[in-house]
């Protein structure tokens, strides 16, 4: 469940540091706008780690990068984010990590995994489709465990598009990840 915390004022990433922990809490910046959101449904946090497990894998198994769950990603002051589950080439984490650690810029893949408010699955399929392609991921995938499905949106003519909706018993294969390939169903819950 999440929250947009007054509109009209335009948040940064030291406007949050002021605020008091809240464990369980995780505060997101979309352009200027505050998102607080509280900790996730059971079946998402699932999905999530099913999604790391399969990229994780992959990762380990070719040496091409490293997926890594739920980062903080500081794209600017006031476009600060925590997706889901992230993959990145080596080349692109010796790029985007700053010296303190954090990630910076673009990575290679986002995934959100869509969240039961109305509000949550606005700002993954709007904000963050935005805010991802204005700062250049390549791909960016949106799961949704209550259908079970999978959008695919890939980086044509400088913005992210989708290009496909994949279902339980398809594919998952990405000109991203050579040689990745698995049932969407593997990234759902039982």
């Amino acid at each position: 469940m999440s929250q947009m915390l007054t509109a009209g004022v335009r948040w940064t990433i030291y406007d949050v540091e002021l605020l008091a922990e809240n464990e369980g809490t995780r505060y997101e910046i979309v352009d200027g706008e505050l998102f607080v959101t509280r900790a996730s449904n059971f079946k998402h946090q699932q999905t999530c780690g099913k999604i790391f497990r399969q990229l994780d894998v992959w990762s380990e198994s070719t040496g091409l990068g490293e997926a890594i769950p739920s980062p903080g990603v500081l794209f600017t002051e006031s476009d600060n984010v925590i997706p889901d589950v992230v993959w990145a080439t080596k080349e692109t984490l010796t790029v985007m990590l700053d010296e303190g650690g954090h990630l910076t810029g673009a990575l290679d893949l986002v995934v959100e995994v869509l969240s039961v408010s109305n509000l949550d699955q606005r700002r993954d399929k709007e904000a963050k489709l935005k805010l991802y392609s204005s700062r250049g991921v390549k791909e960016y995938w949106i799961a949704d465990w209550r259908s079970p499905k999978l959008e695919v949106y890939r980086r044509e003519d400088n913005q992210l598009k989708l290009v496909e909706t994949l279902f339980s018993s398809d594919i998952i294969i990405s000109p991203l990840l050579p040689g990745f390939s698995c049932t969407v169903n593997q990234f759902f819950p039982v």
